[in-house]
């Protein structure tokens, strides 16, 4: 390989950009912040398990909740067995500490946007003017995405998010294979999910318009498939809008 690159094969190689330091320990609050979310939801689905498996509905799982499972009563009247009212209570509290956790990293982040004059944040203030657009979206997108790298074109922003297409040919057979799901996984999820909103918030929008006329009238498959390609064309847009100022075609800012 190093003599085909001599020899004038300039492609043979990718160069791998890696993060500074600086950047590296910026991730660190959207990226707990998604394992803490994951964690919470996971809590909330056992003890909401642990009590549909006796029978019984789910509660609200706020402050009021170990009250309230105190008065549960199991079909024949009688109280929650013993144990199981002892692990709903370490799950409870389990999930609470996990809340505060999430409620602590968010008043940081909200901070950081009233204060803080990092370029890096100011690309996060410029992405929430976009309607549909919120916090923890701009936020995982500039610090994993735009604030760092050197993004030279649309090809590079599928390739590193993982929505380029992967088109199989053999012979005479040739179809597409999905996603290449090659890059940042926290990047694509987020993706998709922003694009179901764009269409909602951003209506009047060329993206949105393009997605209704493509996709909107297949079936779920159909519409499927539509909103990963939208959220691949959404990231480049969100891309020359962080380039230019200008901002997607008929989209709105958010009042």
């Amino acid at each position: 390989m190093l003599a085909r690159y001599h020899n004038g094969e300039s492609a043979v190689w990718s160069v791998l950009h890696v993060p500074s330091s600086e950047a590296e320990d910026a991730r660190h609050i959207h990226r707990e912040l998604l394992t803490l979310k994951t964690e919470r939801t996971r809590l909330s689905n056992r003890i909401k398990g642990l009590l549909v498996g006796q029978g019984l509905g789910v509660p609200s799982l706020a402050r009021g909740f170990p009250d309230h499972i105190d008065q549960l009563r199991l079909w024949d009247g009688s109280p929650l067995p013993t144990l199981l009212h002892e692990r709903l209570l370490r799950e409870w509290g389990h999930r609470t500490y996990i809340h505060e956790r999430i409620a602590h990293l968010e008043r940081l982040q909200a901070e950081q946007l009233q204060d803080a004059s990092d370029p890096a944040i100011s690309t996060v203030r410029q992405l929430m003017t976009l309607k549909g657009i919120g916090l923890q979206s701009a936020w995982l997108f500039t610090f994993e995405f735009f604030a760092w790298r050197n993004i030279q074109s649309r090809q590079q922003i599928t390739a590193l998010s993982g929505l380029a297409p992967s088109p199989y040919q053999s012979g005479d057979e040739a179809h597409d294979l999905g996603i290449s799901k090659a890059g940042s996984s926290s990047v694509r999820a987020m993706a998709i999910q922003i694009a179901w909103g764009w269409i909602r918030f951003q209506p009047d929008s060329e993206l949105t318009r393009w997605f209704e006329r493509r996709f909107a009238h297949g079936g779920r498959r159909m519409r499927a498939i539509g909103i990963v390609a939208l959220a691949r064309r959404l990231l480049i847009e969100l891309w020359r809008f962080l380039q230019t100022g200008a901002l997607p075609e008929g989209a709105i800012a958010s009042t």
